[in-house]
């Protein structure tokens, strides 16, 4: 089985880009984040096509993630308050950030984490108490079956200094702040582990590289796309790779996919 993730940065502009990406790589699962599209106005028809079941969770402009899985999804669920309470979840569920849903007893759990602007910003509170509201939610799911969770998605953080091009001078840049990385970690230890980093131990390895100054060309890039792991699953992970080519594309994502194989 392999799962990829993938922030599009709007599916309806990289539409052709991800339709071509599964003609020559057949996932079994595709999870997507910032699809920037409201449900009834995503392009669905190409994807159905390549027998796809699509579960859409988007908004306008902003946001959005989806799920494409060969095999129907069982439990999909939408957001943090069917999970939670809502006194917990208040208004966070207005960001379409959240989808899940289980195949082949793997709970699937697709996020997009808040960027956080700058270092002590609102947006960078906001994150932060996301973070938070994600580790009661994936505490819960972890109380019922199926007990093997794969969380995957754009978590807009490099949990450490390897994950950056140059990490100095990071210290208080978002992504990379202390405070940041510990609310991942905090996650993490609920019993997650990094897929990627049971195969790669080195530096150098990146899925995300900004538009501007020549990110990509230069390698200037981030890794702040994962695929985490409860034990059993992380065990029985053969491969991990981050594939670079659609980020070499005319006009592509800023991202680029990375996939989990069982």
């Amino acid at each position: 089985m392999k799962i990829a993730t993938w922030n599009v940065n709007s599916i309806r502009t990289r539409q052709e880009q991800v339709v071509n990406w599964l003609n020559h790589n057949p996932v079994d699962v595709l999870c997507l984040q910032e699809t920037k599209v409201i449900d009834e106005n995503f392009p669905r028809s190409p994807f159905e096509s390549l027998g796809y079941n699509l579960y859409i969770y988007g908004q306008k402009s902003y946001n959005g993630v989806a799920i494409f899985s060969l095999k129907p999804l069982e439990q999909v669920i939408m957001g943090f308050a069917p999970v939670l309470t809502i006194e917990q979840v208040g208004n966070v569920d207005e960001q379409k950030r959240v989808i899940t849903g289980v195949v082949d007893n793997i709970r699937i759990v697709n996020l997009y984490v808040p960027n956080g602007s700058e270092v002590g910003s609102d947006k960078y509170e906001y994150k932060l108490s996301w973070l938070k509201l994600l580790k009661d939610y994936l505490r819960s799911l972890l109380e019922k079956p199926p007990y093997n969770l794969c969380v995957c998605g754009d978590f807009n953080i490099a949990l450490e200094d390897r994950d950056i091009y140059n990490p100095k001078n990071k210290t208080n840049h978002i992504m990379a702040s202390p405070a940041e990385r510990q609310a991942l970690q905090d996650i993490l230890d609920l019993g997650l582990a990094d897929a990627f980093r049971k195969f790669i131990s080195e530096g150098g390895h990146f899925t995300w590289w900004d538009y501007r100054q020549g990110g990509f060309t230069r390698n200037r890039g981030w890794r702040i796309d994962h695929h985490y792991l409860t034990p059993q699953l992380y065990e029985q992970a053969t491969n991990c790779i981050i594939d670079i080519s659609p980020r070499e594309l005319d006009k592509p994502s800023d991202h680029t996919p990375v996939i989990v194989e069982f």
